[in-house]
């Protein structure tokens, strides 16, 4: 990468001028791409947005991986009439839609519950303990030769573009956890590094910080290609350098911007909204997982007005092998607090039918509670709590059976769900294809959206 100190300019780790177009080089999963390769790849994408860059409102997605698997039976399904080894401890409460009743952890829901939706019977889990299926609707196995299926940010990223092009498509929030594949934002696949998700930590803010030099001087373009005759000879020997001239340009536009910058900054918040949200601490049962950390769900909203079509994050560590219902005690009334704040901020703004929330994780739990009051894995069902995004809200789709083993009514798969965040993206899940590098043509996705919200 070049990094530029001032009115001094050397080139680190022995990199040449061939490498110029690295600055502001941002880390998007293992591999390290220049914005000049990212908006490159960009300018081949198949569509734009309906809304149009530049504009105010756009469509977008809040993507929140409840990491380990949290229990269906605590949250949104509660069963009151099944025995107590399998009942638990935890009450149901009234919402605000009569009929539907959620845990008594999630008062704050409960009273939104006009705005949400949930559904209590997804089914086709494989078992992983990873977000793969949650960022992408697709099986581990799904092309994995060709790389693999792309998750909703990448085909974001790619079908759409940018909604300003000084602000990436897709972000992912979560901090390296120990167990990595549960802060995975979602790969691009077969599509390439060039589409993954901006990490907004570590070297991809590094990245983004000027060391010493003004903006000024890194705007005047003549100053620093100056520095880079021979190369530009070459270029224009080629034939080319116009081509890679406009690149560059908008890649300085990306690292000379403040929007970004800004959008991940929480001290422009006033104390008041960021109370509303709270912080998540202290981090809990955290283990091998992610933190609650209700400001990441603000800085969604905060990076989603800057023009991010796809945000995702982890949110807890929800692998209660053990003391289940003080982790979900815990988890809950955080998760409860933090998720609340988001709608009323979303709908404040009027931003809520633009954008779908969804909370979910990679499975369920076991029916029957474990010696040490604890539910293991089970991938027979799981359940999601969505909001916004023009849905038909304050319903619940979909039931399990009398002891939460398996779903009894209306089963709905991830690519049915999949289907509907495309859908409600703007993006036409039935019609839409990606080439994938062998040059076939590939649908997003397999699955229908669901009649009963759209």
């Amino acid at each position: 990468m070049l990094t530029i100190f001032g009115q001094k300019q050397q080139f680190c780790d022995g990199i040449s001028r061939r490498s110029f177009l690295q600055i502001g080089a941002f880390s998007f999963g293992t591999a390290s791409l220049t914005l000049a390769d990212i908006l490159r790849a960009e300018a081949g994408g198949i569509g734009v947005s309906p809304v149009g860059a530049g504009s105010n409102r756009h469509k977008a997605v809040i993507n929140i991986f409840l990491g380990g698997g949290p229990p269906h039976q605590d949250l949104w399904d509660i069963k009151t009439e099944a025995p107590a080894e399998i009942r638990g401890e935890f009450k149901p409460i009234a919402t605000k839609v009569p009929g539907i009743q959620i845990g008594e952890v999630f008062p704050q829901i409960a009273a939104r519950m006009n705005k949400c939706i949930i559904i209590r019977s997804v089914v086709g889990a494989t078992g992983g303990h990873d977000a793969y299926q949650c960022t992408s609707g697709w099986p581990h196995s799904s092309l994995r030769s060709l790389g693999g299926r792309p998750s909703i940010g990448a085909v974001a990223a790619k079908v759409l573009g940018p909604v300003d092009p000084s602000v990436p498509p897709f972000a992912g929030l979560a901090a390296r956890t120990q167990h990595v594949p549960w802060s995975d934002a979602g790969g691009p696949g077969f599509l390439g590094p060039s589409y993954a998700a901006f990490k907004p930590d570590g070297p991809g803010m590094a990245n983004m910080t000027l060391h010493g030099i003004s903006v000024e001087t890194l705007a005047d373009r003549r100053r620093l290609l100056a520095s880079f005759d021979s190369l530009r000879a070459d270029l224009d020997s080629s034939g080319v350098y116009k081509t890679m001239d406009a690149m560059t340009e908008r890649a300085l536009g990306v690292l000379t911007s403040s929007k970004l910058v800004e959008a991940l900054d929480l001290r422009k918040e006033s104390d008041k909204v960021r109370a509303r949200y709270g912080d998540g601490k202290p981090y809990q049962f955290q283990y091998d997982g992610a933190p609650t950390a209700n400001d990441h769900l603000l800085l969604a909203r905060r990076l989603i007005e800057a023009g991010v079509r796809v945000v995702t994050l982890s949110y807890g560590r929800w692998d209660s092998h053990s003391e289940n219902f003080k982790l979900v005690r815990d988890h809950g009334s955080k998760f409860d607090q933090g998720f609340s704040a988001l709608i009323d901020d979303l709908d404040a703004r009027g931003m809520l039918r633009d954008v779908t929330v969804i909370a979910w994780g990679e499975f369920g739990r076991t029916p029957r509670i474990n010696k040490q009051a604890g539910r293991d894995h089970w991938p027979q069902v799981s359940c999601a709590l969505l909001a916004g995004g023009g849905m038909k809200t304050g319903q619940v789709i979909g039931a399990t059976n009398r002891l939460g083993e398996y779903a009894s009514n209306r089963p709905v798969t991830f690519g049915e769900i999949f289907a509907t965040l495309y859908h409600n993206l703007g993006i036409h899940p039935e019609m839409t294809t990606i080439t994938d590098p062998t040059g076939r043509p590939q649908h997003i996705i397999d699955s229908p959206v669901l009649h009963e919200v759209v």
